[in-house]
């Protein structure tokens, strides 16, 4: 897992974590001595709050696990796969393109960083030089075809 993504994820379940065992439960406190709960909208928000931050929290842990489970020799040294970078010929804009296959947190698309579980992500995994990959999209099927490949292994070969 990039280093940068795993302290990104370790720093927000580390604030949602104090949030949870320290300010909601003063918010709680706080709007339960204000009396009748039924009709007291604080309450109500600490308790909606509560919430959300122990589902975001199951979330985050649950991706740092997957994270955590993705292994280098693991990942195709001919094709496509997380942390490839791929040039494209796209016919439909008649253009070539420069896409970086990354985690969902990374991903952004102004930059090239296209997240594997994307649409182009999803169509680009397992694809060689010469393969046509074919992205279907809301806007209409795109064509693409790998014109270039440098995997994850030949990135940190060359010190990427």
């Amino acid at each position: 897992m990039p280093e940068h993504i795993k302290k990104q994820l370790q720093e927000e379940i580390r604030q949602l974590e104090h949030e949870l065992a320290h300010e909601l439960p003063a918010e709680i406190k706080k709007a339960v001595a204000m009396g009748d709960l039924s009709e007291n909208a604080e309450y109500h928000m600490a308790k909606q709050r509560q919430e959300f931050v122990n589902a975001r929290l199951g979330q985050l842990k649950k991706r740092m696990a997957e994270l955590s489970l993705v292994n280098l020799a693991n990942i195709p040294k001919d094709r496509a796969a997380f942390g490839s970078t791929v040039i494209v010929y796209d016919s439909s804009k008649d253009e070539e393109i420069e896409y970086k296959l990354v985690t969902s947190e990374e991903s952004d698309v102004n930059k090239g960083l296209i997240s594997t579980t994307s649409p182009i992500g999803r169509s680009l995994i397992g694809k060689q030089v010469g393969d046509m990959a074919l992205v279907v999209t809301p806007n209409g099927n795109r064509e693409l075809e790998v014109l270039k490949l440098t995997t994850i292994h030949e990135s940190e070969e060359m010190g990427a």
